[in-house]
């Protein structure tokens, strides 16, 4: 850049020099007015009242191999005003070369870290794309030379087996790599096979340092997991009160897992936050929209029973039967009691008795509602089982 700023001037200099050399142009005179049709001797104390609209632009098409011998229009500029005779541009002598950066790059030319930009990633590109194997070829010639981000997209691939074979043991190594460097998802990855010591030796105390920098540094999964580890390594109160300002910031960012966590924190009135239902009940709220199911079922019960804010059977009825198509299992329990009931429903017995058929098949066995099962008759056992078949 110094060099290019020299030469800049340089140029500039030589410019100067060659316009001095030039004839010498006189000065501009006043615009005639366009009302006197003397131009011999312009009132320069007179306004010009008949310029152009700036904003429309001239139709006509001037001849430009001629000299226009009628009265100059006011917008147009006055041969005259440059002397009696028409003006004709000596060229420099001596021209100059012109710079090599006349000619604009082409765009694919421009390195973007001029502008603070990044480099394209190819490798990522193909991995967004789901061309897996190319983005594991690009990818692994630059992580075998020591390039973290390829290292924990390699990582990444060979973890979930996208387009090669799965090796978490393999994948583990590369996260390890990364996560050496600083790089905070491959910190938290890294942190997690320690935890889990399946693929690498476990080591509980490698993993917490991790979990911590990889949160610090604004990962929001090793947030939440991070606040999990304090509040496993100290269950009381102390340690709630220690990730609840992990379960914040992650909360903040929309992660639904650490949206409840906090609604747990309000709703019992712990890890240094004060009881407040009214706010419990918005972040169960916030991870109910995302298919939160758990979320989904205590905002449920909660609307019901008018916990936090106002009575809502509907709404609390229509949580329910989401959090149930889900797959939730606990919730097509509550469903059918709901149906049974007609609570937020019409009350529908056959409804009631498919949604528990479909929960006792998963395991869940609740002798109330296995009561109200044999309480049902023949038909009635019979358009339930039919729409048990038909349900999620």
């Amino acid at each position: 850049m110094r060099l290019r700023g020299l030469c800049l001037t340089v140029l500039a200099g030589l410019f100067a020099q060659a316009a001095m050399a030039a004839e010498t142009v006189p000065l501009p005179q006043p615009r005639p007015e366009t009302s006197a049709p003397d131009k011999s001797a312009p009132d320069a104390a007179k306004p010009d009242a008949s310029t152009p609209d700036a904003g429309t632009p001239d139709k006509g098409t001037p001849d430009k191999g001629k000299l226009d011998t009628a009265a100059p229009d006011a917008g147009e500029p006055d041969p005259n005003r440059f002397g009696t005779g028409a003006h004709i541009d000596k060229p420099i002598q001596n021209t100059l070369p012109q710079p090599a950066t006349m000619t604009p790059p082409s765009a694919d030319a421009v390195n973007p870290d001029r502008f603070g930009a990044k480099q394209p990633d190819a490798a990522y590109g193909a991995f967004q794309r789901g061309l897996y194997k190319t983005a594991y070829n690009l990818a692994m010639e630059r992580a075998k030379n020591g390039d973290p981000a390829a290292e924990t997209l390699v990582a990444e691939i060979l973890s979930r087996g996208l387009g090669v074979p799965l090796n978490p043991a393999e994948a583990a190594k590369w996260y390890a790599l990364a996560a050496e460097q600083g790089v905070p998802e491959a910190q938290f990855q890294y942190a997690l096979a320690l935890l889990d010591g399946r693929y690498v030796k476990k080591d509980e105390k490698a993993a917490f340092a991790l979990m911590q920098a990889a949160a610090e540094a604004g990962n929001r999964l090793a947030q939440f997991n991070f606040a999990q580890l304090l509040v496993q390594q100290d269950p009381g109160d102390d340690g709630l009160v220690k990730a609840a300002a992990y379960y914040e910031r992650a909360a903040a960012t929309g992660l639904a897992d650490a949206q409840y966590a906090l609604a747990q924190l309000y709703a019992n009135g712990v890890g240094g936050k004060p009881h407040d239902d009214a706010q419990a009940r918005l972040l169960l709220a916030q991870a109910a929209r995302q298919n939160y199911d758990t979320a989904q079922i205590d905002l449920a019960a909660w609307m019901i029973e008018g916990r936090g804010g106002g009575r809502d059977l509907k709404s609390g009825f229509a949580w329910m039967k989401r959090a149930a198509e889900g797959g939730n299992v606990a919730a097509q329990n509550r469903l059918a009691k709901l149906y049974m009931s007609g609570i937020g429903t019409d009350p529908d017995l056959i409804l009631a008795g498919a949604w528990y058929i479909v929960a006792r098949r998963a395991g869940l066995i609740d002798p109330q509602m296995d009561d109200f099962l044999q309480g049902l008759d023949d038909q009635q056992t019979k358009q339930a089982l039919q729409k048990a078949n038909r349900l999620p």
